[in-house]
Parts: C-alpha cells; sequence; structure tokens
C-alpha cells in the first residue's frame, strides 16, 4: 500500500475488506471488546440514543481506527462507542459517517459498515435526518425506512459482485419496531448526491418515482450493510419538509434545531427498539 495516500481506502489497489478487519482489530485492542453484536450509525438528531442504550464501557476517537476520517459535519461527534446492554449484548456505536458529498469515494462512505461486520455485528442500525415528503408529516417525526432509491449513481459494489436487495430494509426488525411504537409510519428514502438541498422539481421526481424520504445518506451504507451479511434496520428523523412541500428556505441550521427538539423521545424510541433486538 503507498505512502502517498492519506487514507489506505483510498489506494484503487487495496482490498476495502482487508483494511475493514484491520479497523475492527483496532477496535478491539482499543475497546478490549473481542465482538460485538450491534452496530449503531447515528445521524442528526439521534445522538442522544447512545446514552439510553446501556453502559458505555469505552469510547474512541474514530480517527484512531484504520480507515475513520474526522466527520465533516455538524451534529456528528466523530467517535466510537463500546456499549453493553442491560441484556448483556454489545452494541458499537458509531458518530463518524462519512458523506457521499465530501468526495472521498463510496469505500470511505461504506468503511464503517464494513468495519462493524468484521467486528461480529450481525445487525446494523442506519439513522439520519431527512427531510420528508409526506405531508402528514411533521418536523421531529420518526419514520422507517421500508426500501430505498439510490440517487447517487454509484455503488460500494465492486466489479460483477450481484447482490439481492428485495429485503433489504428488514420487515422482521420493522415488525419489531412497531411493537415497540405501533404508530410508526414507514417511507421510501431517497438518497441524492448533495450536498445541495433538492430542488422542488427533484423533490417532485422522488415522489413521483415511489419516494417519501429525501437525504444525502443511508442507501450506500445500506448496500454495503446486506453484501457483508447483516440484517438491517433504518430510521429516519424528519426534520423539515422537502422543498416545495416547505414553503420556507431549507437550511442545515434548521436540521439541527428539528433534531435537537426531537432527541429525547427519539432517543428514548431507538433505545428500547436496539434492547429488543
Amino acid at each position: 500500500m503507498s505512502d502517498s495516500y492519506s487514507n489506505p481506502l483510498d489506494d484503487p489497489a487495496a482490498d476495502p475488506f482487508e483494511i475493514a478487519a484491520a479497523a475492527a482489530s483496532d477496535i478491539a485492542r482499543l475497546t478490549g471488546v473481542e465482538r460485538h453484536d450491534i452496530a449503531l450509525t447515528l445521524g442528526s438528531g439521534w445522538g442522544k440514543a447512545a446514552e439510553l442504550v446501556g453502559e458505555t464501557t469505552v469510547t474512541i476517537p474514530a480517527t484512531e481506527v484504520t480507515g475513520f476520517s474526522a466527520p465533516a459535519l455538524a451534529g456528528h461527534v466523530g467517535s466510537l462507542r463500546s456499549i453493553l446492554t442491560p441484556s448483556g449484548k454489545r452494541v458499537l456505536v458509531i458518530g463518524a459517517r462519512t458523506h457521499y458529498y465530501e468526495g472521498h469515494g463510496v469505500r470511505r462512505v461504506v468503511h464503517s459498515v464494513r468495519t462493524a461486520a468484521a467486528t461480529g455485528a450481525k445487525t446494523m442500525v442506519l439513522t439520519n435526518g431527512a427531510g420528508g415528503i409526506k405531508p402528514t408529516w411533521k418536523a421531529g417525526t420518526p419514520v422507517l425506512i421500508s426500501d430505498h432509491i439510490n440517487l447517487t449513481g454509484d455503488s460500494p459494489l465492486e466489479g460483477a459482485t450481484f447482490i439481492d436487495l428485495t429485503d433489504l430494509y428488514s420487515t422482521r426488525l420493522r415488525d419489531l419496531a412497531r411493537t415497540i411504537d405501533p404508530t410508526l409510519d414507514e417511507g421510501v428514502y431517497c438518497q441524492f448526491r448533495g450536498p445541495q438541498y433538492e430542488t422542488p422539481a427533484e423533490v417532485r421526481m422522488a415522489k413521483t418515482i415511489g419516494g417519501h424520504i429525501v437525504g444525502m445518506s443511508t442507501a450506500l451504507e445500506a448496500i454495503a450493510a446486506r453484501q457483508a451479511g447483516m440484517e438491517l434496520l433504518g430510521f429516519s428523523l424528519i426534520t423539515n419538509m422537502a422543498a416545495g412541500i416547505q414553503t420556507t428556505p431549507l437550511s442545515h441550521r434548521e436540521v439541527i434545531e428539528a433534531g435537537q427538539a426531537a432527541e429525547p423521545v427519539i432517543s428514548a424510541l431507538l433505545a428500547r427498539v436496539i434492547g429488543a433486538l
């Protein structure tokens, strides 16, 4: 591997799964935990859930783990936590998400998911803050992801790698989440490339092709999770109504404020769902 690359995943000759295995070894060494059962990526608005899932035994800066970078976005904490749940399960909480729009390539985007799989996690929970298309949803509403439409024009799969995505967002896990909160609605998530917010015309397009939620993460990570053999649960926090549905200008500040307002409720919900996994 060439020393000219600041991140080993930037070397096109490198094997991203070997780098994920090295990252998992780093996590085992730094946390003292050999294997994790569940992995949880915390998006905008979901950060407090880590406090409620169980006892945090170790927190490490993500930059101390092979292949990870400091997050570029406010609202993401840049750390990895090992949490012990009351039932004795180990949860790896990922607070360091690399977004596609940062321009680092898909390998960097999905590295956290592949690393989680390499630590032994069989269940992946992906969360995000996103724009809502359904007019009945209000800012602060948590929504289950039932499916996605990948509008990035990219994929974490390389070469002739054919992966079935029929039940990508596990029906079993969505049903389990609804035993915790029967009022949970669900919808199809559309990942745009970003970083610009979607135009009203793009939101109308997303609605026309079957989308209910628009955002800039999750779909690529979900594909990588399925490739790794993980069972997947996805949650979106509706932080604002999407352009054209919402008539006022969109801003990242609005996303952060909506997430902070909803955090106590959605964090408690997510912690209860994790406890039931």
